[in-house]
């Protein structure tokens, strides 16, 4: 299972031009003890909005398939997290249409139910 502190190295390797931002909220929160990772996956989704401006395709697969992972094989905090910190910010970006072409099964129908959720406000739960 995947916790919230196994979430950011495998994200770190896929995407090293993240690294100065996570750098950046480390930094930032280095006196708190549980970090408010939900701040940093905003970041993560400008990020990756950013990535698929400049068609970086192969660093966008490898980070899709860490958000898969985190769906699948995350804790309850990191499923959480990916729907609610990343997918649904993800939609916010202009490009979300662009970014929905990379996700993988799991996250595809987490986004799909984030979609929902603002479509008819149907809660975001598993089912």
């Amino acid at each position: 299972m995947i916790d919230k502190d196994e979430m950011f190295p495998p994200i770190l390797k896929a995407s090293p031009s993240f690294t100065p931002m996570w750098e950046e909220f480390l930094e930032e929160w280095k006196d708190e003890n549980d970090l408010p990772l939900y701040l940093v996956l905003g970041e993560l989704s400008r990020h990756i909005a950013s990535l698929v401006e400049a068609r970086k395709v192969d660093e966008l697969k490898e980070i899709f398939l860490i958000v898969e992972h985190w769906h699948i094989e995350g804790s309850a905090y990191v499923k959480e997290a990916a729907t609610v910190g990343l997918l649904e910010e993800l939609q916010g970006e202009n490009n979300a249409v662009s970014i929905e072409a990379y996700l993988l099964t799991e996250s595809k129908r987490w986004w799909l139910k984030v979609n929902e959720f603002w479509d008819s406000g149907k809660l975001i739960r598993e089912s």
